[in-house]
């Protein structure tokens, strides 16, 4: 692997767009069907030697700010934000992911904890800790989101499935509105210089952009509200209404439960037929 991982990508993906890509003239004289250095520091707002420095690796720890102007400059779908987050962490001498200090999330399911959702089968209800990872689950929660592409990741986790699976949108009819809540959560469950929660922040950034970005500039900490149902647009069921009961659990060091409930009974009729469990089991909390 190169020493300069992310010049040589960025150079490329460069290289690789065209001014049509980004809505300018092809012009003359054009030596390839690129974008020249000069075009995409005009875009990204930032000068031709910074990104030349940027392209020969003379500078290998660019800002957030940076990185993220010129993934919008080349229109990078997720993919290649994706890659791009790669590309930096393979750079020697990054500290953009590097956790550094501070309590890092618990990822360790307590026995009682499990037992607890075994008691709450066929109830969709996950285990998340600080950073919205899926920690354990009930497997009428399976049932629910497991069809939505919510656990395919090797570690899932729920904001980088809302932010980064183009699924999510077509999953949550009230997609604006549920991301609002998630950043909310994700800035009030954390202290403010969390370094593993700069951690995720970064990662996003870059390959959600300006959906998660902007939000995490504007949006205050707020307690999360279980206030309100969430609409859910399942494949095989059509839409669920489900009413959210979050549990928090202090002693399980910041871990909390999410417990999804029917708001009405089409929806319990419809859980019931997803779990293969008996006519009834889940009965609607509101009309």
């Amino acid at each position: 692997m190169s020493d300069n991982e992310l010049g040589l990508f960025l150079r490329a993906r460069r290289e690789a767009t065209s001014p049509a890509d980004v809505g300018l003239p092809a012009g003359s004289r054009r030596r390839t069907p690129g974008l020249r250095r000069s075009e995409l520091a005009t875009l990204a707002g930032i000068s031709v030697e910074y990104l030349t420095r940027l392209e020969q690796g003379r500078d290998r720890n660019p800002s957030l700010a940076v990185l993220a102007s010129l993934a919008q400059a080349l229109r990078f779908t997720a993919d290649d934000r994706t890659a791009l987050v790669h590309a930096l962490k393979a750079v020697s001498g990054s500290t953009q992911f590097c956790p550094g200090a501070g309590r890092p999330p618990s990822r360790t399911v307590r026995p009682s904890l499990r037992a607890l959702l075994d008691r709450l089968e066929p109830t969709p209800a996950v285990l998340l800790n600080r950073l919205t990872e899926v920690l354990a689950h009930t497997d009428g929660y399976r049932q629910v989101f497991g069809p939505l592409g919510l656990l395919d990741a090797p570690a899932p986790s729920l904001a980088r499935f809302l932010f980064t699976d183009p699924r999510a949108r077509s999953a949550h009819p009230d997609w604006e509105g549920v991301a609002d809540g998630m950043v909310t959560r994700l800035r009030a469950d954390s202290a403010p210089d969390d370094q593993h929660l700069r951690t995720v922040v970064h990662e996003l950034t870059l390959t959600a952009g300006a959906p998660f970005a902007d939000r995490w500039a504007n949006l205050p900490a707020a307690p999360a509200s279980n206030a309100g149902v969430r609409r859910i647009a399942h494949p095989a069921a059509g839409e669920l209404r489900l009413v959210e009961e979050t549990l928090a659990l202090p002693e399980a060091d910041g871990q909390r439960l999410l417990i999804h409930l029917p708001a009405d009974d089409a929806t319990a009729a419809a859980l019931d037929s997803l779990t293969g469990r008996r006519p009834g089991a889940l009965r609607a909390v509101a009309g």
